[in-house]
C-alpha cells in the first residue's frame, strides 16, 4: 500500500504563469506535459472516501485506487495504489462486467516538474488552474517556499469534488471537459 502526501493550491491565470516562470527560474526539471482523461467509477465497495480511477493519456493508461485519510490539515495523506494498464478499453469493459460504472469524468492538462525531492504539477482543468506538490512533508514545504507559495491558500477539495460542483451532468455521468475547440490542443500543455 502506497501513501500519497500532497498539498494543492488554486491559482488564477496570472498566478499560474508566475509559478511556471518561477519553476524555470529555480532550474526545476520539466518531466513532461500530458492531456488526461480521468474516469472515476462507482459501485462495488467504494464509498465517499474512495476513488477508483482510470486515467488515459496519449502515452499510457493507469488504474488507481485512492482512499483519503480523514484530516483538516492542508497537507493531505491518502492511500494510493496504482498500476499501468496495457489496454484501457479492455479494462473499462472488465470494470463494467464487475458492476462498476463511470460516475465522473474530468479532463486535465498537466505539466510535471521536479523541485528537489518533490514532484510539482501544474494542472489546468475546465474549472481552473491548480498546482500540487507531492513528496514528504519537508519536501513539500521546501518546494512551497521555493515557488513563493507560502502565503497561498490551500485547496482542500479534490478534483472529483470540484467536478461535482463545476461539471455538467450528461446522463448518469458528471463531466468536466474542455470546450470542443480545445480538443486540438490536447497534446500541447506547454
Amino acid at each position: 500500500m502506497g501513501i500519497e502526501i500532497e498539498k494543492k493550491y488554486r491559482l488564477n491565470g496570472e498566478e499560474k504563469e508566475c509559478v511556471r516562470a518561477r519553476l524555470r527560474e529555480i532550474g526545476a526539471e520539466l518531466r513532461g506535459a500530458d492531456f488526461e482523461e480521468n474516469t472515476l467509477y462507482a459501485g462495488g465497495n467504494l464509498d465517499q472516501t474512495c476513488v477508483l480511477r482510470l486515467r488515459r493519456t496519449e502515452r499510457q493508461a493507469t488504474l488507481t485506487f485512492k482512499k483519503r485519510f480523514p484530516s483538516d490539515a492542508e497537507i493531505k495523506h491518502q492511500r494510493e495504489d496504482e498500476t499501468g494498464v496495457e489496454d484501457a478499453d479492455a479494462l473499462h469493459e472488465i470494470l463494467l462486467a464487475l458492476g462498476y460504472r463511470p460516475a465522473l469524468i474530468y479532463e486535465k492538462r498537466r505539466e510535471t516538474w521536479r523541485v528537489g525531492k518533490a514532484e510539482v504539477v501544474v494542472d489546468e482543468l475546465p474549472f481552473g488552474a491548480f498546482v500540487e506538490i507531492e513528496g514528504d512533508e519537508e519536501s513539500i514545504l521546501q518546494a512551497e517556499k521555493e515557488l513563493n507559495l507560502t502565503s497561498a491558500e490551500a485547496e482542500h477539495a479534490t478534483y472529483p469534488q470540484l467536478t461535482e460542483h463545476y461539471g455538467a451532468r450528461r446522463g448518469t455521468v458528471m463531466e468536466a471537459r474542455f470546450a470542443p475547440q480545445a480538443d486540438a490542443e490536447k497534446g500541447s500543455a506547454g
